[in-house]
């Protein structure tokens, strides 16, 4: 899962599109501020959402998934 999360996090701005689409309230320049960085997103997802941190990292998880298709 670790070489995913790192291919993802070198790809950031190409795939911020595809993170935009998934969480659409996230702004542009929090997505940028994330650059890549798993934890942080977790945290911005559970914070903005309302869901638990192990919601937030299955999420992602699933996304990163369906990114690297």
């Amino acid at each position: 899962m670790m070489t995913v999360w790192y291919k993802i996090a070198g790809k950031w701005k190409q795939l911020s599109g595809g993170i935009k689409q998934r969480w659409g309230d996230l702004t542009h320049d929090e997505r940028m501020q994330l650059t890549g960085q798993r934890e942080v997103l977790a945290g911005t997802i559970q914070e903005r959402f309302g869901v638990t941190r192990l919601k937030a990292k299955k999420q992602i998880s699933k996304r990163s998934t369906d990114l690297k298709s």
